[in-house]
């Protein structure tokens, strides 16, 4: 997965919270954009739009960003940053099994997840399916363990998922297992489908726990873009041939796919770095 770019409608707070709350790194700043990372990679793009409003409820778009950090050290000293200055933003933890997670929402409503892998070697399989759960997660406890005095938040990190809101599943596997090639890795009947590349747990989640029935979605603030990183160019043509296959529109400038779901969500598919 690449960066994540959020359309804002103020664009200072949005930096100041994701500088100073989430601890990433301010890696550019020019005119309506900001772009925060870590360790040289980018996560999280911030883009300026005035003018436009938040969605109403119901509808598609971002359930939440999902940053994977490199250690459990390094996730609790994002998670400590988050209870020193912004507290009321926490919305819960859990450990999926595969995954230590904690969760938590921008000033702006764009949910996001904090969380570590367990190894691979942990994981369970049955039937192609990875085997998570829901358990309880001890954010306090998990800080007294794992928290580092004086350590600074300078860690590796990267987007590990995009979870998206979507109007129904059936909808969201002919897209994005069909037509983009993902594997699906777990689903919950109508509710919710996860799917990944590689043998990951997921990259994207797509449910409809919020959104069931949602059409495509008009601009708003909120989810701007998703970022594909592809391993090769052998592998960016053979999207760009399925999804001409599917009669998906594309806009190729020979660098990058760039093309949209069903619910109007943007997806930039490119060469990872």
């Amino acid at each position: 997965m690449g960066a994540v770019t959020l359309l804002v409608a103020d664009l200072d707070a949005m930096t100041t919270f994701y500088r100073d709350v989430i601890t990433l790194q301010v890696q550019d700043a020019a005119g309506d954009a900001v772009t925060l990372g870590r360790s040289g990679t980018p996560l999280v793009v911030l883009r300026h739009e005035p003018t436009l409003r938040h969605a109403s409820p119901g509808s598609a778009g971002l359930f939440h960003t999902a940053i994977v950090f490199e250690s459990q050290a390094a996730l609790a000293g994002a998670l400590f940053s988050v209870a020193q200055h912004a507290p009321q933003t926490f919305t819960g933890s859990a450990d999926h099994l595969v995954s230590q997670a904690f969760y938590l929402t921008d000033p702006e409503g764009n949910g996001i997840e904090l969380y570590w892998d367990r190894d691979r070697s942990d994981w369970s399989w049955t039937h192609g399916q990875i085997e998570m759960a829901t358990l309880y997660l001890d954010p306090n406890a998990f800080l007294q363990e794992h928290l580092v005095d004086g350590a600074p938040n300078t860690g590796a990190a990267q987007i590990g998922h995009v979870h998206l809101s979507v109007g129904d599943v059936e909808t969201a596997r002919e897209f994005y297992v069909n037509r983009l090639g993902f594997d699906a890795t777990a689903s919950l009947g109508n509710q919710a489908l996860f799917v990944s590349a590689g043998g990951y747990h997921h990259h994207m989640a797509m449910n409809v726990w919020n959104s069931r029935g949602a059409g495509p979605r008009m601009p708003a603030l909120g989810l701007g873009q998703v970022d594909l990183a592809l391993p090769n160019a052998d592998a960016l043509g053979e999207l760009n041939e399925r999804l001409a296959h599917y009669g998906t529109e594309v806009r190729d400038d020979g660098r990058t796919l760039t093309f949209t779901d069903p619910w109007n969500n943007i997806l930039k598919a490119e060469l990872a770095a």
